[in-house]
């Protein structure tokens, strides 16, 4: 993986993370953090397949738990998911949390 392909996967797989962490049920689909991360907001250019893969990266890592089918994801951040978010953990894969005000 190229280095600027690597920056991007860190920075979305934090993206992911801090809105499942703002959220209270901590739930989303995939259709829905597509929006987000190409949000003006967030502005992490990303396909639904590129989403879709960093979900089951950061199901892999214990991040996030996945339900629903192949073709609908939906992605719960678990409480070290959480944790990476809020920049009480980190993981050299995915970027850390620039300070809150």
């Amino acid at each position: 993986m190229t280095d600027y392909l690597a920056f991007n996967s860190r920075h979305r797989r934090l993206a992911i993370l801090r809105f499942l962490e703002a959220i209270p049920t901590y739930t989303s689909n995939v259709s829905i953090l597509t929006d987000v991360l190409n949000s003006d907001r967030i502005g992490i250019d990303t396909t639904r397949d590129q989403a879709t893969t960093e979900l089951g990266w950061l199901a892999e890592n214990g991040f996030v738990t996945l339900g629903g089918s192949s073709d609908f994801r939906v992605a719960t951040a678990t409480a070290r998911g959480v944790e990476i978010a809020t920049g009480r953990a980190t993981h050299p894969d995915i970027q850390r949390p620039s300070p809150r005000r």
